[in-house]
């Protein structure tokens, strides 16, 4: 893996007014991310996990600090950037072919090779079959198999994920994770994937963040020093439990104390 940072969080601060007062979503986070990385987000309710991965879309503007992409401050959404939401957000009028395709519309890619793109995609994530229908004939794991479709159709170098198989039942969801680590593999993005599943969470990442609340910041962060492809043994594997109790440790028994990296030493309530 290109350890070249992608993507780059410096003292990232984000207030929000309610009211007469206010509330601070995140409270100086800074993180690197790195070329082709996959990186896991995973905290209590109220941490900051969507408001960080607002920002880095270019959604919502930080209160202090700056966040990166290849070096430049994101201000704005970007082409660069593809983001996928726990909603599907496709277009129920148009089949899954023509949702694929909308992006590159926009862009200005010619019919045919539009086409050749989404064609591509779709096969890639197992829909082609379903190529011509509307969204209101496919499951829901086939709808967010689609999102994705559409996301990579665009050429994205950054996927930003925010709990994309949160309202999936658990079987659909093991299946779009296996799913989306194949297509990772085959087509490399640099990729942000905030969850509130801790076994999702190790099981996808090269490197899990575990962010604590009020305010929002990291807590810490495990590095899944584990072979890709994952497998089902992965899942039942001596590893996967002993980095899995870590993350829920961290996640669950947060004493206050904070890291900055994985060079930190953990807190001594959150050993596993």
């Amino acid at each position: 893996m290109n350890t070249a940072a992608r993507i780059s969080v410096r003292s990232i601060t984000k207030i929000f007014a309610l009211g007469k007062e206010s509330f601070t979503a995140l409270d100086r986070v800074s993180l690197d991310i790195a070329d082709n990385e996959f990186v896991t987000v995973v905290g209590p309710s109220g941490c900051g996990k969507s408001t960080l991965l607002n920002i880095l879309a270019g959604l919502e503007q930080p209160s202090e600090g700056e966040a990166l992409v290849d070096g430049s401050v994101v201000s704005a959404p970007g082409p660069e950037r593809g983001v996928i939401f726990q909603q599907y957000a496709l277009f129920p009028w148009l089949t899954v072919r023509k949702n694929v395709e909308f992006g590159l519309k926009t862009a200005g890619v010619p019919k045919a090779e539009r086409r050749e793109r989404a064609q591509h995609f779709i096969e890639l994530v197992g829909l082609e079959q379903f190529a011509d229908a509307l969204p209101k004939m496919l499951s829901g794991g086939m709808r967010q198999r689609c999102a994705i479709a559409r996301a990579y159709a665009v050429n994205p170098s950054i996927l930003l994920m925010d709990e994309p198989f949160g309202a999936l039942d658990a079987l659909t969801r093991v299946k779009l994770q296996d799913q989306l680590l194949d297509t990772w593999s085959k087509e490399q993005r640099t990729v942000l994937f905030i969850t509130h599943d801790v076994d999702e969470a190790v099981y996808l990442a090269n490197r899990v963040i575990v962010m604590a609340a009020r305010p929002g910041r990291i807590y810490d962060v495990v590095d899944v020093d584990l072979p890709y492809p994952r497998t089902e043994e992965f899942r039942l594997s001596t590893e996967f439990a002993a980095l899995r109790n870590r993350v829920w440790h961290s996640v669950y028994h947060q004493d206050g104390t904070t890291i900055a990296n994985s060079n930190h030493p953990m807190p001594s309530s959150t050993t596993a």
